[in-house]
């Protein structure tokens, strides 16, 4: 199979091309970008360089997924390098977001450039870069606002255009069973150096854990494969396990459903009106709840309900949620591995606000770090 890149290596590809032009005129069609995570060397394919002015330059490459199913593909990726003159006070290196680039609105409207593409433009660049030299990099992705569209980006509370998120260079399809063979064999390496391990259902989940502190070796990826890593993980005899996710997937578990993926299950909102009806729930918001379009809204209207009413809905109805997939959790494992693992949650929402943390998991969240 055909290695594909995630949109952070073209985009730092793009922008050493343009530093490199900008300095001694380079036209090379490739450039060697070090990945970072992995630690590896791949050459990116240059489409254009051209210089804007004498202390500017732009060039171009496309986004190459691979053999994997990406609306990215074959997306131009625009850098453009401009050199200024640097005080010892100021950073070497600016990196920001040019058009098509999405804005995170929760973020003051900050570019939806993340950690991972952030470190790995300057890892690049910076050995590249004279004691004086100060670069100002834009990213631009021309058609980023109209693909954006086709994304659940808005619903993460990124507008405009797309985002250089993710944790590795490499695309990693998430629904093949050869992803879960890989995601197991990681979790068996990391379960021979830790006994309490993090299970991360996507990016999202793998970015909020390391904003919290929380080791980075630590950090599973699942997918929706959850319940077969938590079963893997018990064979490994994993101590304790943190799933952090977005409510919308771990809620599932609360419901017994254990593959997340909703071409196999899905049950969402009849969870959530179930564990709401327990404390008593009017029953027009119950019905509201049911027919909500997504768990989003049906959170977004218990929300709003605590405002109107002064109450407390959503701690008491995802404080349920929370601790019955704990309870789900530790009671699958032990089924299939007669093994006791502590399972612990955290559940976020499409801001990437933490929700609700369960009792097991504020116990075991200060060990993480």
């Amino acid at each position: 199979m055909k290695i594909g890149y995630t949109l952070p290596v073209f985009a730092c590809a793009s922008a050493i091309a343009a530093w490199q032009h900008l300095q001694h005129q380079s036209t090379a069609t490739k450039v060697a970008v070090n990945l970072i995570k992995p630690p590896q060397i791949v050459n990116i394919s240059i489409e254009q360089v051209a210089k804007i002015s004498h202390n500017s330059a732009l060039a171009i490459t496309r986004s190459d997924p691979g053999e994997h199913l990406d609306i990215t593909r074959n997306t131009p990726v625009w850098a453009i390098v401009q050199r200024e003159a640097r005080d010892t006070e100021a950073s070497k290196i600016i990196i920001q977001g040019g058009a098509g680039v999405g804005i995170q609105i929760q973020q003051q409207n900050e570019p939806a450039i993340y950690s991972y593409a952030k470190e790995l433009i300057t890892s690049n660049l910076e050995p590249l870069l004279g004691a004086d030299d100060k670069v100002i990099i834009t990213i631009i992705l021309p058609e980023g606002q109209k693909l954006a569209v086709k994304t659940s980006n808005a619903a993460f509370g990124v507008i405009d255009g797309l985002s250089l998120l993710g944790t590795t260079g490499i695309v990693q399809p998430l629904t093949a069973p050869s992803q879960l063979e890989s995601f197991q064999s990681q979790l068996q390496e990391k379960a021979q150096k830790f006994n309490s391990l993090v299970f991360c259902i996507g990016e999202n989940g793998l970015d909020l854990a390391q904003t919290w502190g929380i080791n980075p070796e630590r950090l599973v990826k699942t997918a929706n494969w959850l319940g077969s890593m938590l079963v893997m993980a018990g064979i490994q005899q994993v101590q304790s396990i943190l799933l952090v996710g977005y409510h919308g997937k771990l809620i599932k578990l609360a419901g017994g459903i254990f593959h997340t993926h909703h071409h196999l299950a899905d049950g969402r909102l009849e969870i959530l009106t179930a564990y709401s009806a327990q404390y008593d729930l009017p029953h027009p918001i119950l019905q509201q709840i049911f027919t909500s379009p997504t768990t989003e809204f049906a959170l977004q209207l218990l929300r709003d309900l605590d405002l109107e009413t002064k109450s407390s809905w959503v701690d008491r109805v995802y404080g349920a949620i929370s601790e019955a997939i704990d309870q789900r959790s530790q009671d699958y494992i032990r089924k299939h591995t007669d093994q006791d693992v502590r399972v612990g949650c955290i559940l976020f929402d499409r801001q990437r606000k933490v929700i609700k943390k369960s009792n097991s998991a504020r116990d075991l969240l200060p060990n993480l770090c």
